[in-house]
Formats: structure tokens, C-alpha cells, sequence
């Protein structure tokens, strides 16, 4: 997993409530084995028609947002079915921080184990980060990890909240294997060990 520290980035709004799993990542692009290559298919139903045509007016589609790597949004983000293809298919599109006055549970914590961060601001500071990314472009934001802050050039500053120990798994990098690997050692071991003991049983 990308190690997080400080990111800076232009930032998009998709201003909407309640944007589930499946509008992020529909069921059909769900057959894939691997964790990449699912950003092309992201919020595929608001970017594309039925037609395959694309859809001019939906905002990912703005050639101006073309870089942006935060994302704004409104409440209970990634709500709906589990599936790690949600956060996969956001990091694959560019995507390293989504911003929303709240998220799903499940969704929040696949984010955290898959590189992508949850930031949790108030309805307030959303809104002004909204209106903020929607009239004053190209808009960019700072997010530093260490310091818990959202920053921009022109003085918003806000502080969120972080699970210390998912903040640690961030800030180094570490996934679920990486903590594992960081044991290797003493899993090595406990296998030496106990393939003796095996050995010795059997004779």
C-alpha cells in the first residue's frame, strides 16, 4: 500500500447524499480477479448513458477535473452493499482522499485498508469545500495525515479525527500483509519450529 503523509490535489464535488457502493462500482464490473484496472468503470452509470455515449454534464467528465485526486461529497458516502472494489476502483481513477460529512462503516474501513483516506469534516466545511471546488477552479486542498488537517490557499483550515492505529498503517504503508510481513520473522520461526516437532512426532 502507498505510504500517506501530505497530499495536495485539485479537488471535485459530486454534491449528492447517500452515494452507494454500487454507484461507485456497478455489479457488472465486479468479475475482475484483480485489485486494478477497476477506475475505468468508476460511477460508470453517471459518466456513461445506455449507449455507452458519455454523459457531458456529469462533472467527472469536465476536462478541468481531469486530475483531480479529492473527492467531496455529501453524507453516508459508500453506503450499500460491502465490496472492496468501492475503494479500488476510486485509488485506480486517481483518487487519494475522499471528504464527506459521513461515511458507511464498511466503506470507511476498506478505504483505510486499501490507501484511500476517509476524512470526516462537519456539514459546514463541507459545504463551503463544495461551493469552494464548484465556482473557484482549478480549486486545490492539502491534506496532511500527521497534523490531521484540510487545508486551502485561501485560509480554510480544519482538523478531522483518525483511529490512531489506522492512521499509523497509513502514514507507513502497511495493509493487511504488510503488518503481517512485519512478524515474518517470528512466523518463520514458529514454522521452523513446529516442522521439527512434526519430524519428531513422526519418527
Amino acid at each position: 500500500m502507498e505510504k500517506f503523509t501530505v497530499h495536495s490535489g485539485r479537488a471535485v464535488a459530486i454534491d449528492r447524499p447517500n452515494i452507494d457502493t454500487d454507484q461507485i462500482i456497478p455489479k457488472q464490473f465486479l468479475k475482475r480477479i484483480e485489485r486494478t484496472g477497476y477506475g475505468e468503470f468508476l460511477f460508470w452509470d453517471w459518466r456513461f448513458d445506455s449507449g455507452g455515449e458519455v454523459i457531458a454534464d456529469f462533472v467527472l467528465n469536465d476536462p478541468r477535473f481531469k486530475k483531480a485526486s479529492i473527492l467531496i461529497a455529501g453524507k453516508n458516502f459508500g453506503c450499500g452493499s460491502s465490496r472492496e472494489h468501492a475503494p479500488w476502483s476510486l485509488t485506480d481513477y486517481g483518487f487519494r482522499v475522499v471528504i464527506a460529512p459521513s461515511f458507511a462503516d464498511i466503506f470507511h474501513n476498506n478505504s483505510l485498508k486499501n490507501g484511500l483516506l476517509p476524512v470526516v469534516l462537519t456539514d459546514d466545511e463541507v459545504a463551503y469545500l463544495i461551493k469552494q471546488a464548484d465556482e473557484n477552479l482549478p480549486y486545490s486542498l492539502r491534506i496532511d495525515l500527521d497534523e490531521q488537517t484540510v487545508r486551502d490557499a485561501g485560509g480554510f483550515r480544519a482538523r478531522f479525527a483518525i483511529d490512531p492505529f489506522r492512521r499509523y498503517c497509513m502514514i507507513n504503508g502497511l495493509d493487511d500483509i504488510g503488518l503481517t510481513l512485519q512478524h515474518e520473522s517470528s512466523i518463520a520461526d514458529f514454522e521452523r519450529r513446529r516442522g521439527l516437532n512434526s519430524f519428531s512426532a513422526s519418527s
